[in-house]
């Protein structure tokens, strides 16, 4: 996973709940309190699930909210500031979480060893998708947590529903 992820999440958690609760959870991770992620390198996925895990565990949060708030962050506040122009293309949460992979391959094209999820999808009626996710990560509650930040940054009330661990289907207002 690239480093940038890391950095969203101690950004998120310092700026939430405070500094120290950010170094704990690194430490709690068998990390230095102080560890730096650079942007584009290579952070090994086990590394990243265990800083994760122990945030939930600082934090006395769960999994699911960990993953709502990590995704509500990264759209609303973190990739405003490096990806901004991706969501300023659309009006709208359905175009922009129908154009994602071809966001996500755009976005990490210049990447050494990046491995981005991919997705396909589905067309149920014109207010219901269904996201099909492809990736050896299986972080598809992260996948739940980016669509509703998505709805958030759209200012749409989007009902979310995990269906099992590669389909998410998505309804629209």
């Amino acid at each position: 996973m690239k480093g940038t992820i890391v950095n969203c999440l101690g950004e998120l958690v310092s700026s939430k709940f405070g500094k120290d609760k950010w170094e704990q959870a690194l430490e709690i991770a068998g990390l230095n309190k102080n560890a730096m992620f650079m942007v584009f390198a290579d952070i090994d996925d086990a590394q990243v699930m265990k800083v994760v895990q122990s945030v939930c565990k600082v934090l006395n949060i769960t999994l699911e909210q960990a993953a709502d708030a990590f995704g509500d962050y990264w759209v609303n506040v973190y990739s405003q500031k490096l990806y901004g122009h991706y969501y300023k293309k659309y009006t709208n949460a359905k175009d922009f979480l129908l154009s994602m992979d071809s966001v996500h391959e755009a976005m990490t094209k210049s990447m050494v060893n990046s491995a981005p999820p991919r997705f396909s999808y589905e067309i149920v009626n014109e207010k219901t998708i269904i996201i099909n996710y492809k990736s050896k990560r299986n972080l598809i509650q992260f996948l739940v947590g980016l669509i509703k930040g998505v709805g958030n940054y759209y200012k749409e009330n989007l009902r979310v529903k995990l269906l099992n661990n590669n389909r998410v289907e998505v309804v629209f207002p």
